[in-house]
């Protein structure tokens, strides 16, 4: 789950963003539908096949979960400068997004982002969160909390593995820190790539899960095709 950010000056409160986002939504679609050659997708970095997400499920340790004592966010610091001016979650919203702009800042001034966790495609960076696909919080339940702050740092800011994700802020808030066992993308075709990436990240960090949480990846695995 990303942080949760302050409102941007200037632009709507949340409820009647999401009243706006309701009501014009067939809008909104029928124009992308008509002015875009492709769609924006977030596609994070190696995602692993069915076959190696299963054998990388099967090697993870199942364990009773950790104790939340002692847990702060600031213990796993973000984001952190990418390039120039750049920080992770500008970086994400620039990999993530389509005909992304940014200004000398790096603030993005225009792009679309396609939020897959909910099949919503936002014009605003205001709408977009970046996931922490597993949860800070999860992460230091799951064995982070023996880390050294660098380590967390690194796993917080991680570019090179499906940990990192856009998605619509209020889908990505509505998830916390809660794992497979309680909470799956709303877009149930998108559950196989959720359940893929969870596995891959907490697999190359060496974390553990929960007898509930392997079943629910289990679950979500079985309806992959490849």
């Amino acid at each position: 789950m990303d942080t949760l950010e302050a409102p941007v000056p200037g632009s709507p409160t949340r409820p009647r963003r999401i009243r706006l986002g309701l009501i014009g939504a067939a809008v909104v679609g029928t124009v992308l539908s008509t002015t875009l050659v492709s769609p924006a997708v977030a596609t994070p970095p190696n995602i692993p096949s069915k076959a190696t997400a299963q054998s990388e499920l099967n090697a993870l340790t199942v364990a009773s979960e950790g104790s939340m004592s002692g847990y702060s966010r600031s213990l796993f610091p973000h984001w952190i400068t990418i390039s120039g001016n750049c920080d992770t979650r500008e970086t994400v919203l620039k990999r993530d997004g389509s005909s992304v702009t940014v200004d000398s800042n790096c603030y993005p001034t225009s792009g679309r982002w396609y939020s897959p966790y909910d099949g919503a495609t936002w014009t605003s960076p205001a709408d977009v969160d970046i996931d922490h696909v597993v949860p800070l919080a999860e992460a230091w339940r799951s064995g982070a909390s023996s880390w050294t702050t660098s380590k967390r740092q690194s796993f917080a800011n991680d570019l090179s593995y499906p940990q990192l994700i856009a998605v619509t802020d209020n889908v990505n808030q509505a998830k916390g820190d809660q794992d497979p066992s309680t909470w799956q993308p709303p877009l149930s075709s998108y559950r196989c790539t959720y359940a893929k990436m969870w596995i891959r990240s907490k697999y190359h960090w060496g974390l553990k899960l929960q007898s509930s949480e392997k079943s629910a990846l289990q679950s979500m695995l079985n309806t992959c095709s490849s």
